[in-house]
């Protein structure tokens, strides 16, 4: 699985636990980082939780594995670094706070109409 198809599986865990304004970043060629960037805000501390799960799951099921986490004691945001994909979820609170999306705002925002099947 390419780093590209990665993102997109989780940003898809994500939005299966009802994660919002998810975005993928492509900072490929901006940092060593990681190659995509998935930001999404989740609407309590539990549901963080939740989302971690789900990307933990979804990556596994693809033998891919999370090398790790980090997340923030009360539960307002959470790091997942699978070496090529790293994934942030925040409480909507903790994203304006860190606001990546500006300070990645040279990354280009991946379009995600047609990953995300929204009802």
């Amino acid at each position: 699985m390419n780093s590209y198809e990665l993102a997109v599986l989780l940003a898809r865990a994500l939005d299966g636990k009802k994660g919002q304004n998810i975005k993928v970043l492509k900072t490929e060629g901006l940092t060593t980082l990681a190659d995509y960037f998935v930001l999404c805000t989740a609407t309590s501390n539990t549901q963080v939780k939740a989302m971690s799960d789900a990307c933990e799951e979804a990556a596994e099921a693809q033998d891919e594995r999370v090398h790790h986490i980090e997340g923030h004691g009360d539960g307002t945001w959470l790091l997942m670094d699978f070496s090529s994909v790293v994934v942030h979820v925040f409480t909507e609170e903790a994203r304006k706070f860190y606001d990546l999306e500006r300070l990645w705002s040279d990354a280009q925002e991946i379009d995600l109409t047609q990953e995300l099947n929204r009802t």
